[in-house]
């Protein structure tokens, strides 16, 4: 899918700019060890079945969410039935982390806000059955706009929609390799550890002193 064409001026801040997955959506390696017994396979293999390949395929909307599923399925040998269950269960796993969607309703009107999550199709649905995606001013999703971080077009896509400058916007994730990226197109940066630790520096970029 092409990437759409970037347009319109930046102006002044703040903005905060924050993943989904292992920051808003604490990871549920639980559900992986569960399904990968019940399949009778390392929950490694689980892992590589499900998302090998998919950084240039459906997480960028080459291929539709459906059609890698059936891709996963044909790769564990599984039916339409069960592959269905893996699928579901998948979607609904892990946890909301309160702490931050507590901060993002803080600071909602106050500054610009956005997601900016490497995800598939169905997160845009389920960001809006919890209620996630009205705390922000943007979701910007990869599988939607045809790039994926560390890729820079997928940050100035972000800046673009909450129209400000990079050095003006927080970058929040919990990947190493997407914080320097951002870092390096120009964007204040904090990798995610603890809940704690990413409100802190929400505030600390916020009140104007030095981020991490």
């Amino acid at each position: 899918m092409p990437g759409r064409q970037l347009a319109g001026p930046c102006g002044p801040g703040p903005a905060v700019l924050i993943d989904v997955g292992g920051v808003l959506l604490a990871n549920d390696a639980e559900a992986f060890t569960t399904w990968s017994a019940r399949l009778g396979i390392a929950p490694a293999s689980l892992l590589t079945a499900i998302f090998g390949g998919c950084d240039d395929q459906v997480l960028v909307g080459v291929v539709s969410e459906p059609d890698w599923w059936d891709v996963v399925g044909a790769r564990l040998g599984v039916g339409p039935d069960l592959l269905a269950e893996l699928r579901r269960a998948l979607a609904r796993a892990g946890r909301w982390d309160d702490d931050l969607l507590a901060c993002l309703r803080l600071i909602r009107g106050r500054v610009r806000t956005a997601i900016i999550s490497n995800a598939w199709p169905h997160m845009r649905a389920r960001l809006s059955e919890a209620g996630i995606a009205g705390l922000v001013d943007e979701v910007v999703l990869s599988c939607e706009v045809g790039w994926a971080k560390p890729d820079p077009r997928i940050y100035a896509e972000a800046l673009r929609r909450v129209a400000v400058e990079p050095g003006a916007a927080l970058f929040i994730d919990d990947t190493a390799g997407h914080v320097a990226a951002a870092r390096s197109f120009g964007l204040v940066a904090h990798q995610h550890v603890t809940s704690a630790g990413t409100v802190a520096a929400i505030d600390a970029f916020l009140s104007g002193s030095p981020a991490r």
